[in-house]
């Protein structure tokens, strides 16, 4: 949702800059960009889970252990 907010924010900056070079058409494939860039970095970088901590990593190699 992040990555989405930022594009769609970049965008309005964009469009409220008034340039002369930034036509409807110009716009729109922005826009796709932003958002294709946003998604993909977000995909990459970021992941849906968190890795475990160093110390629950040590107590569960050593419950795999024999005793």
């Amino acid at each position: 949702m992040a990555a989405a907010a930022g594009a769609t924010g970049t965008r309005s900056w964009l469009q409220a800059q008034h340039q002369t070079w930034l036509t409807p058409k110009r716009l729109r494939a922005a826009t796709i960009a932003l958002f294709v860039a946003a998604f993909g970095f977000s995909s990459i970088t970021l992941s849906g889970s968190t890795p475990p901590s160093h110390s629950e990593q040590s107590r569960s190699a050593g419950s795999h252990q024999s005793h």
